[in-house]
């Protein structure tokens, strides 16, 4: 890379560069109207967690974001915080910080390359077409160099794509495998085709879950677009708090944020919502990008047997059938979701730390959890509901 010229420069807020300028390196494919691959990275859903107040002061989550610069163009761009612990991100490192700490340093702050409270794999070197190396070496030596500057412990790129991590690695970044559980479209017609490619067993519970969930006594709506209203995210944000509430002490989003999501994302969501007498008692959140559903918030003010397995999971798959898209990312953790049809599927992250003995520790413990991620993702996979296909040997 000619360092001479590229210019980088770290802006406090998304206010401070154009919308099409940020998306011409987030979400390139959608130039065209379409959608881009996800929704996480793009100018809106970032700047909406900006101006809700979901990030920024007194939320541990300070804006660094990285642009590029060449010739007066960007090339390049990053969403990159500066973290004060290490909630909200979903590739655990709490014990690296306790560690690091026991040994007389400071972990925090830290510098997180991410969207926040978002687990889902995507882009994180937002890079224009054509300007790829330069643009990829600018931000990692970019991210990098701020971290040093400022006395940073350690920067962590988090739910990269896999071609990102070889691009870390040759880099000198250290890389990390994480497991999540995917419903992968092979080719379904509908609901009933991907129930036949269960065993019996799996294929009778699910049918009887879908059942039990239908007894709540009242209808499953999608909304979308046009379809949504205010009324809905009124109702959705009880569900929420009361998820959040009992998953991470207080929820992470503000209610302002589900406010400037019906302004400028209804087109990006699918609420599903179980409706009894005109009145909403559960409700799953799904953003769409253009290949994949993502599942993201879930909550309910009544309690009905399987009616979660329903909205989050059967419900999702229905409607990536149904549009065409060829995975669900169901979000973080949660081995119930192998029976369900989500197979364990390898997330990446990239991670630098400043401290040449920590380093050195960090990767020996990355080998060994590699290892450990691989045995258990063969483990489950060899669980989960799908026909076993049997091969037998030819004389």
């Amino acid at each position: 890379m000619d360092q001479a010229t590229v210019e980088i420069e770290v802006l406090p807020s998304l206010t401070q560069i154009r919308a099409e300028d940020w998306d011409s390196c987030a979400c390139p494919e959608a130039a065209d109207g379409t959608r881009p691959f996800d929704p996480f990275t793009t100018h809106r859903f970032l700047l909406a967690l900006e101006q809700s107040g979901s990030i920024g002061p007194g939320t541990g989550w300070g804006a660094y974001y990285l642009t590029c610069y060449q010739d007066g163009q960007l090339i390049a761009c990053a969403p990159l915080y500066a973290k004060g612990h290490s909630q909200g991100e979903y590739i655990f490192d709490h014990n690296w910080a306790h560690a690091y700490e026991q040994a007389g340093g400071h972990y925090y702050p830290k510098l997180q390359m991410a969207v926040p409270f978002t687990p889902a794999t995507g882009r994180r070197f937002l890079v224009r077409p054509g300007f790829e190396n330069t643009g990829h070496s600018a931000l990692v030596q970019g991210a990098v160099q701020l971290a040093s500057d400022n006395n940073m412990s350690s920067l962590h790129v988090t739910f990269c794509t896999e071609g990102e991590t070889e691009i870390g690695r040759q880099m000198g970044l250290m890389s990390r495998v994480s497991q999540q559980f995917h419903w992968l479209n092979e080719g379904y017609e509908s609901f009933d085709s991907f129930l036949n490619a269960l065993s019996s067993r799996k294929r009778k519970n699910m049918r009887k879950e879908r059942r039990q969930a239908q007894e709540f006594g009242g209808d499953i709506r999608t909304y979308r677009g046009a379809d949504l209203r205010p009324e809905h995210w009124d109702v959705f944000w009880e569900f929420y708090q009361d998820t959040g509430a009992r998953k991470w002490g207080s929820p992470y989003l503000t209610r302002e944020f589900f406010n400037i999501l019906h302004e400028t994302m209804a087109d990006d969501v699918a609420l599903v919502l179980a409706e009894r007498d005109g009145q909403a008692i559960a409700g799953a959140l799904n953003f769409i990008g253009r290949e994949t559903l993502f599942g993201r918030y879930w909550g309910c003010s009544e309690h009905h047997p399987c009616l979660h397995f329903e909205l989050c999971y059967y419900q999702a798959i229905d409607l990536a059938i149904g549009m065409g898209l060829s995975r669900v990312e169901a979000g973080a953790q949660g081995e119930h979701k192998l029976a369900r049809g989500y197979l364990p599927t390898q997330t990446h992250s990239l991670h630098w730390v400043a401290d040449p003995g920590f380093r050195e520790a960090i990767e020996q413990y990355l080998k060994a959890e590699r290892a450990a991620v691989d045995d258990e993702i063969d483990i489950l996979t060899s669980y989960g509901p799908f026909k076993k296909v049997v091969i037998e040997e030819q004389e």
